[in-house]
């Protein structure tokens, strides 16, 4: 068990949370969430010890151990990758390398060899002579093939370390588990795997993501970080999110009777208990629900942008886009061929391929920003289509503009600065903010400044590749309530489950060998026998 007691933090005159009182308890998964800024990395790190707290403290059931998933990617480039697991569990590895230490000795002394017994003891408790077979297998369950296993960390890819820091986390079943993001840069089968592996821990896990589908999968409860406080709510992410919302429009209704209120939350936590059924952690889901107060629902703090793109200048026609025998080579390696499409009116289309770069280079082509592939494509003569690009570098870099001047450049209808103003207030730029240089912009806010963009192009089909990078949880649902309200056509390219789930009607994926089209949701496509026959088939002529 964790207890917190009486916890604040404090930066100058800036308070993120003060008088924290929590308890995480075994069998339990808490997604903690906030809006950026709210301290839920820094509440992570006052957990395992490597930030101070102003106040407070933090204890933990003595002879627990914590696993934290680590962010520096460099840490461990000198040691082997079977290493890297194993230093996961500081105790076993302390005793395996004292023991090593002491038989390589050349004077091995009697006092020695007593030692050496008494480690060898306390080794073969903690499992110690499977811990190199179950470092292994937890490294290829993770995507780390065995030849890779003893390659020095730094000779690794990126994508590649995350799993190998991943499976340190997760090495010799810690009694507490602390994950931030842990699904950057994992690709689905990986999170799976991940997602399966969290939903039967029997232990504490605290996670930071916004990955809202991983979310919903693995967490019995959230901790909100909100109004300078915490509060621990039962239930999964979607839960706490459209409860929250409904006690947002409840309180914007002042004449709501109390009893009226009680009834309609009684209603959606029965609904929303009736699907938690489904689920891979039911049971644990089911008791957590039973025991919410209807009271301890509150509306959230949150500020979500507006993120509307209905307003079409030209409404579109029967002709969308056509592609004929598209193909794409980079450095001598096929990225797709063979592809063959009929876009049609009102279509939204997740574009996916096992390389990142394939869709980015197919966006390119659509957009007229490469010229380098064989085929053709043709739009529809009413079409005025609108893209966001995974590096959006060269609309802001070597710019000296302000929000409002950088905004207006891409207005073709008003000017005005007030009209300008209404565009980024509805991305939660107000006030002194809009005077900010669009040059020292995080990649948050560039984000939302090419939103406000698209919106005032004004176009009947949107193009997105990647949208969510940078994003938080808020903007990540304003996107999404966005791109199913869109009555237009969309082909877009998203690592967020959710996301894809609930806007594509129809699957792509680009191949070396041809184009799988399919009409099916994301859960339906990646859960098919027939598409995972017909990949295979067609990756396997790369």
């Amino acid at each position: 068990m964790i207890t917190v007691s009486n916890l604040s933090l404090r930066y100058g005159k800036r308070t993120l949370f003060e008088d924290v009182n929590l308890k995480f308890s075994h069998g339990n998964c808490y997604g903690v969430i906030g809006a950026n800024g709210a301290g839920k990395s820094t509440f992570m790190k006052i957990l395992s010890g490597e930030v101070d707290p102003s106040s407070g403290s933090v204890s933990i059931t003595p002879g627990e151990r914590m696993a934290v998933l680590k962010q520096n990617h460099y840490e461990f480039d000198e040691f082997s990758v079977i290493e890297t697991v194993l230093i996961g569990h500081k105790e076993l590895y302390s005793v395996m390398k004292e023991k090593d230490a002491l038989y390589a000795k050349e004077d091995f002394t009697d006092k020695d060899g007593e030692r050496a017994g008494e480690l060898e003891n306390i080794f073969a408790e903690m499992d110690g002579w499977n811990a190199e077979s179950n470092a292994a297998t937890l490294l290829s369950n993770l995507g780390i093939s065995e030849d890779l296993h003893y390659k020095l960390l730094k000779e690794l890819d990126g994508n590649q370390k995350v799993r190998v820091l991943l499976a340190q986390a997760l090495f010799g079943n810690p009694d507490i588990l602390l994950l931030d993001e842990p699904t950057n840069d994992l690709d689905i089968d990986t999170i799976a795997w991940l997602e399966d592996f969290l939903a039967g821990y029997e232990n504490i896990v605290l996670v930071v993501s916004h990955d809202r589908h991983f979310l919903d999968t693995v967490c019995t409860h959230i901790v909100d970080i909100d109004f300078g406080k915490m509060t621990i709510f039962s239930g999964n992410y979607s839960f706490w999110y459209q409860s929250s919302q409904l006690a947002l429009r409840q309180r914007a209704d002042q004449n709501k009777k109390m009893e009226d209120k009680v009834k309609e939350l009684q209603e959606f936590i029965r609904r929303f208990s009736a699907n938690a059924s489904k689920s891979k952690q039911a049971t644990s889901r089911k008791k957590a629900l039973d025991k919410i107060n209807l009271d301890e629902i509150k509306p959230s703090n949150r500020k979500y942008p507006a993120i509307l793109f209905n307003n079409q200048g030209r409404e579109a026609g029967d002709q969308i886009l056509q592609i004929e025998n598209l193909r794409k080579e980079s450095a001598g390696e096929v990225m797709f061929s063979g592809i063959d499409l009929m876009v049609n009116k009102g279509d939204k289309i997740a574009v996916l391929s096992q390389n990142s770069l394939a869709t980015t280079a197919f966006y390119n082509i659509l957009m007229g920003r490469d010229t380098d592939f064989s085929g053709s494509f043709k739009w529809g003569v009413t079409i005025n289509p609108a893209d966001i690009p995974t590096d959006n570098a060269e609309y802001f870099e070597g710019k000296d503009l302000n929000l409002i001047d950088w905004l207006r450049e891409y207005s073709e209808v008003d000017k005005d600065e007030q009209f300008i103003r209404g565009f980024l207030g509805k991305m939660l730029f107000s006030g002194e903010e809009v005077l900010k240089k669009c040059s020292v912009l995080s990649g948050g806010e560039k984000m939302r400044c090419m939103f406000s963009k698209m919106m005032l192009q004004q176009a009947n089909v949107l193009l997105f590749d990647e949208p969510t990078n940078h994003l938080d949880l808020e903007s990540i649902t304003a996107l999404n309530n966005g791109m199913n309200d869109f009555r237009g056509t969309i082909l877009f390219t998203s690592r967020d489950h959710e996301l894809t789930n609930t806007v594509a009607n129809r699957i792509i994926e680009l191949t070396p060998g041809g184009l799988i089209d399919k009409l099916m949701t994301y859960d339906e496509y990646i859960s098919s026998e027939t598409v995972k026959q017909q990949r295979d088939e067609l990756y396997s002529l790369a």
